[in-house]
């Protein structure tokens, strides 16, 4: 892995923090609301102030070129899942952002009258933050209202290796009931099990006093093994990776936007659950290679896409980071197994976009193609529109795709947003081959001045741990 190469910008995604009890349904993910609590936004806190640290903080030892200590809007992007687990990924990033925006007495404007007016609480930084909502945008929840999706989780609790799992745990299984106040004890609902055992071994001392030792392990055992098999998929474009494949095309446009140096964009941030970590650890390679467990990932969870220059001034490549909650001190340097990639070290942009292109869910249209959805998220009015049809109640293939697709997309607004991003990618690694080959282009950013521009109004002057 090159040392020498020059930090462009991050890409980050993160889970929430902890929260208060929260149910799911097994099969469709259909989700409950919750709260965040306290220790939850604490722990999203400590991860902004860690970032801002590494990559915010001039004194840092990877800072990005951002204006400091003052949030710029034209330089940050940030996006929050608003579906399940109601408001509390939304109000993670809120802490995430206080960490890596905290108060500053420079927060401040200078009125005609001569006063000078500092903002509430000593100069509370106020960052604006995306509300993503499932039923307008599917990039960051794409796995709920998704009838294939359901399908391959039903096919897989019949599954030959599911019931052999269930029957060697059975014994465990039968030992629960008098700790989870009347919920099902199946294997099926084993993720709905460890959580509320998680919740209660974190909040209820009573609980904690009751609980074997052994149980939690047990029971966070069986959840990793029920939520792998899940959101993961043999086949790269399988629709067990949907919640990675919806987000592929806003990680494309944000990546590429920063190694563009025309554009101030440094740090693009996307709060989310713990869903879409374990679909992009198992497209990239990582579980495969061991590098991580498959397991679930802690509250607070991180993991940062780094956009780099070469000393050599050849193209922008990606270096991975990830840290998994608050019980892990540092980021550790994870490695993409991909094909024509498997010797580890720094991904050029351009093969990672050509990589995982294919497996990208670019349109609101092709999302409900892929998900079967014949109704919901717009889809009877695209499908109509379209002239397509898809079944809703039919099988799903190992590519996620549906067993009757139109010839004549039309986009909705929210899809045309996917689709810009898709066809960006395209037209990014075309221009980006000729100009190179050409010696048109250098590719990389150069150190940026702090115009007026950018300052606007503020210038004035691995191992995974327990989930507890």
């Amino acid at each position: 892995m090159s040392t020498d190469s020059k930090i462009l910008g991050v890409v980050l995604i993160a889970r929430h923090g902890d929260r208060e009890g929260f149910y799911q349904d097994p099969t469709t993910y259909t989700p409950s609301a919750t709260s965040i609590t306290p220790l939850g936004e604490i722990q999203e806190f400590a991860l902004g102030n860690l970032i801002r640290s590494l990559y915010l903080d001039p004194a840092g030892p990877k800072y990005i070129g951002a204006t400091s200590p003052l949030f710029n809007q034209s330089q940050v992007a940030v996006r929050a899942d608003a579906g399940g687990e109601g408001g509390v990924i939304f109000d993670s990033a809120i802490a995430v952002t206080q960490g890596l925006f905290p108060p500053n007495a420079a927060n401040k404007i200078k009125l005609a009258n001569g006063t000078t007016v500092t903002s509430p609480f000593d100069g509370y930084q106020y960052v604006p933050i995306e509300s993503v909502e499932p039923n307008e945008d599917v990039s960051l929840e794409g796995f709920t209202s998704c009838p294939n999706f359901a399908s391959k989780n039903a096919a897989f609790y019949q599954s030959p290796a599911f019931l052999q799992k269930a029957n060697e745990s059975a014994a465990f299984l039968n030992a629960l009931p008098p700790f989870l106040d009347g919920r099902p004890v199946t294997l099926d609902n084993m993720w709905n099990i460890y959580d509320f055992m998680n919740v209660q071994s974190i909040h209820n001392k009573t609980f904690v006093d009751r609980l074997p030792p052994t149980f939690l392990a047990q029971a966070r055992d069986l959840a990793n093994y029920h939520e792998y098999g899940v959101f993961s998929d043999p086949s790269f474009t399988g629709i067990g990776n949907i919640a990675s494949r919806t987000m592929l095309p806003s990680l494309f446009t944000a990546m590429q936007r920063i190694v563009n140096a025309s554009d101030p964009l440094l740090f693009h941030y996307s709060a989310i659950s713990y869903k879409p970590f374990l679909s992009l650890f198992n497209m990239t390679g990582i579980i495969e290679t061991s590098q991580l467990p498959s397991a679930l990932v802690d509250y607070a969870s991180a993991l940062v896409f780094e956009l780099r220059q070469p000393s050599d001034n050849s193209e922008p490549v990606i270096r991975l980071q990830f840290k998994n909650g608050t019980n892990d001190n540092t980021f550790h340097a994870l490695n993409i197994s991909i094909p024509g990639h498997t010797s580890g070290g720094d991904l050029p942009l351009s093969q990672f976009i050509s990589t995982f292109e294919p497996a990208a869910v670019n349109t609101t249209l092709q999302w409900c193609k892929v998900c079967g959805q014949n109704v919901d998220r717009g889809c009877a009015a695209l499908l109509g529109a379209g002239g397509a049809s898809t079944s809703s109640s039919g099988g799903w293939s190992s590519t996620g795709t549906s067993t009757s697709m139109g010839q004549h997309d039309r986009i909705s607004p929210v899809g045309a947003g996917f689709l810009g991003a898709g066809l960006t990618a395209a037209v990014f690694l075309m221009v980006l081959g000729a100009a190179l080959g050409l010696g048109f282009l250098t590719l990389g950013r150069k150190t940026r001045g702090k115009t007026s521009s950018q300052r606007g109004l503020h210038s004035e002057e691995s191992s995974i741990r327990d989930e507890k």
